[in-house]
């Protein structure tokens, strides 16, 4: 029998005990649920009209029709899918392919942050079919739009405090997911699944969560010490952002109860971020950044780790 936790959510296709084949209808029986070995049968694509305006409107009202409406997420699924076999290929992905599969993850999520199909969006398992293109770890500008709009899935759902959205999260590992993009994104992509851990761990079981284990706190801190390290080399823009999740991750972590994990942490922090380099950037685009930078410096110099 698949494992159902507290908030309901009965394990399908590789995430069932045993990796057993997939359950319950909906959306997810549209094809087999992704696992870290992605592969799936190519399906006819249907032509990217952009700008096709009276095409686009034909589908916007064709979703008036129950048939079509209902069929809507098992078409996007198939869409997504049929671009797996591609992340295991050494050959390059077309930029046909990559604007379909791009564009369906985006309508995800307005799924994903819509408060009446959030929860359902959840309960059908949905989440899963982008964790293949965030584990990537090719760097190409195609496989960074995948990365990127999947974690916009992610952050849509996050946005929002719900409980029943973080321990659905956490059981299905998006931690090693939301990592694999720290190392392997661009300067974007290491911001948005940057701030995914942070509103992950501004829950208390995703607090709780992160230091259950030695190797994944470490994981983490690791994870963060590097982009912390590598700041200057990222994109001038974005690196405001980055830094700023960067600082909240470090402040909520020091939160624990967890006295040895947090007196590692302190001696982990790279002293690039507690001295005078980075004051600069957050004055000038990120003030409230810049008042965490300062209330962390505070906490780091009652354990003594820092003057």
């Amino acid at each position: 029998m698949a494992y159902v936790p507290a908030g309901g959510y009965p394990l399908r296709g590789p995430l069932a005990s045993g990796g057993g084949g997939g359950g319950g209808g909906g959306a997810t029986s549209a094809a087999a649920a992704p696992t870290n070995n992605p592969s799936s049968s190519a399906v006819s694509a249907t032509p990217f009209h952009g700008g096709n305006l009276p095409f686009i409107t034909r589908l916007i009202l064709g979703l008036q029709s129950d048939q079509n409406r209902e069929q809507a997420l098992a078409l996007l699924v198939k869409e997504i899918t049929s671009l797996y076999p591609a992340l295991l290929s050494t050959h390059s992905i077309s930029e046909r392919d990559i604007a379909r599969v791009s564009n369906a993850i985006v309508l995800l999520q307005s799924v994903a942050s819509h408060p009446d199909t959030k929860m359902r969006f959840l309960k059908a398992h949905m989440p899963v079919y982008v964790y293949p293109f965030m584990n990537s770890t090719k760097s190409e500008s195609s496989y960074e739009r995948l990365r990127l709009s999947s974690l916009g899935v992610i952050q849509s759902l996050v946005k929002v405090d719900n409980a029943e959205v973080v321990e659905f999260l956490l059981f299905t590992q998006i931690f090693p997911s939301c990592l694999r993009c720290m190392e392997f994104g661009r300067t974007l992509s290491k911001t948005v699944a940057t701030y995914i851990i942070y509103r992950i761990l501004q829950n208390s079981e995703g607090l709780k969560y992160c230091f259950a284990l030695a190797d994944r706190f470490l994981s983490v801190s690791r994870a963060l010490g590097i982009m912390v390290e590598n700041l200057d080399q990222e994109e001038e823009k974005h690196s405001p952002r980055l830094l700023r999740n960067i600082i909240g991750c470090y402040l909520r972590l020091l939160e624990s109860e967890n006295d040895r994990a947090r007196h590692i942490l302190t001696s982990c922090i790279p002293s690039k971020l507690v001295d005078s380099t980075y004051i600069r950037i957050l004055k000038e685009s990120c003030p409230e950044a810049l008042g965490w930078l300062q209330e962390l410096i505070r906490n780091l110099q009652l354990t003594g780790q820092t003057s």
